[in-house]
């Protein structure tokens, strides 16, 4: 399977290059429809999306765009099958996972021509998205990860609310005793369910761990920071009951935990009159106070059947004053707009000082989550070799010597 989805991701992308057809807005005459993926179904998200394109065909009325949402499980698997099929999009959305494949890939169409104000934009947010100086993708979200408490759990079990300066020692303590006493689970890891191990960096990152070295050749995961962050996260499973255990559902969004690690996208979930809560910086760890971000970009395929009306519409959708509407979920990598007083605008669930705190602190100081090329062969195998580690009693440095095993023939590629 491992082989499957690599090769799959391979020749899809590097297809691209050389495959006929696509990319020349060939035979558009007349009406264009406008295909981009995303993962988000929300209805929020849908909602935002389809009024800038409502907007775009007042002033194009030959072109329509239409949202092709994928779950997020599968998503980059079935994209690039999508371009190795011939049925490509005209635009994805791309995990930062990926984003080394799909950059070096030439899949993708420079988009330096077709960003508005482009020097406005932060440096740290666009290195991802970069090749030979050029902007291959637009990311416009770079949204750093923090924690949504669940206030009345923790007011009802009589444990003190975290501040904006914590610890995890501390965190993991008050969601074992909120757990303890209202029954509810303690602090949920969002969208890792013991199968994104990427979603770990929110916490790995507190003792400085990291998956790989900077220039992406020698692995981490056997090093003694990882070590003792995978053993804090095991203590915290499955002795303090601080975190769910494998095959546990918990969604704090429908008030099943104390709290959950999960970026500002996730505020339209939280239901009005539903349950108290606030939100906090990731807790500190060992090596002090830290930030990760989840960054998606936004790219044109050369392999799309309309490249060049494709390129216009992201220059739309990425104007400011798009930029500005989208900063209600996707934290933009406009500096002039990183700031609390726009954001606040854009966010009136969020008071000042979080959007402070978690958003622009966040992403000034924050590093982004684990990206490699040839992402997909190395997340299964770093997945797999990591499923020993999710039961009572396991070798964590045994089993992290495995997963340096299991990948240095890839990151070596």
């Amino acid at each position: 399977m491992r082989r499957l989805l690599s090769g799959i991701a391979t020749v899809a992308l590097l297809g691209s290059l050389t495959a006929c057809g696509g990319g020349d807005d060939a035979g558009s005459d007349g009406p264009i429809t406008l295909r981009m993926t995303t993962w988000s179904s929300n209805p929020a998200h849908v909602q935002l999306f389809d009024s800038i394109a409502a907007e775009y065909k007042t002033t194009h009325p030959d072109v329509t765009v239409k949202f092709d949402a994928l779950p997020i499980d599968n998503y980059t698997t079935t994209v690039t099958t999508q371009i190795a099929g011939g049925n490509a999009p005209d635009i994805a959305w791309i995990l930062e996972g990926s984003a080394p494949d799909f950059v070096a890939s030439g899949a993708l169409t420079s988009l330096d021509d077709s960003i508005e104000n482009a020097g406005d934009l932060a440096p740290a947010a666009t290195a991802l998205w970069k090749q030979d100086g050029k902007l291959m993708a637009y990311p416009f979200s770079t949204s750093p990860f923090g924690v949504f408490v669940n206030t009345d759990l923790f007011k009802k079990a009589g444990v003190s609310l975290p501040s904006s300066s914590w610890s995890w020692e501390q965190a993991a303590a008050a969601a074992s005793d909120v757990a303890e006493k209202t029954g509810k689970q303690g602090l949920v890891i969002r969208d890792f369910d013991y199968k994104d191990w990427t979603n770990l960096a929110t916490v790995f990152r507190g003792w400085d761990a990291e998956a790989w070295s900077a220039d992406g050749k020698t692995c981490g995961f056997d090093q003694p920071p990882m070590v003792d962050a995978m053993t804090f996260l095991h203590k915290a499973i499955f002795t303090d009951k601080a975190m769910p255990a494998p095959g546990v559902a918990a969604d704090f969004f429908a008030g099943e935990s104390a709290m959950t690690i999960a970026q500002i996208s996730r505020t339209s979930l939280l239901k009005e009159g539903g349950f108290g809560w606030t939100l906090v910086p990731l807790p500190a760890g060992p090596a002090g106070e830290y930030s990760v971000i989840g960054q998606g970009g936004l790219g044109v395929l050369k392999k799309g059947k309309n490249a060049s009306a494709a390129a216009e519409f992201v220059k739309f959708f990425t104007s400011p004053a798009n930029s500005a509407k989208l900063a209600q979920f996707f934290p933009p990598p406009r500096q002039s707009q990183l700031n609390a007083e726009t954001l606040a605008k854009a966010n009136p669930l969020l008071k000042p000082e979080q959007l402070q705190n978690v958003v622009i602190d966040g992403i000034a100081d924050g590093v982004v989550k684990p990206s490699h090329t040839g992402s997909a062969e190395i997340n299964q195998a770093v997945r797999s070799s990591l499923d020993p580690l999710w039961k009572p009693g396991a070798d964590v440095p045994g089993v992290l010597k495995g997963v340096c095993a299991a990948i240095n023939p890839l990151l070596a590629k």
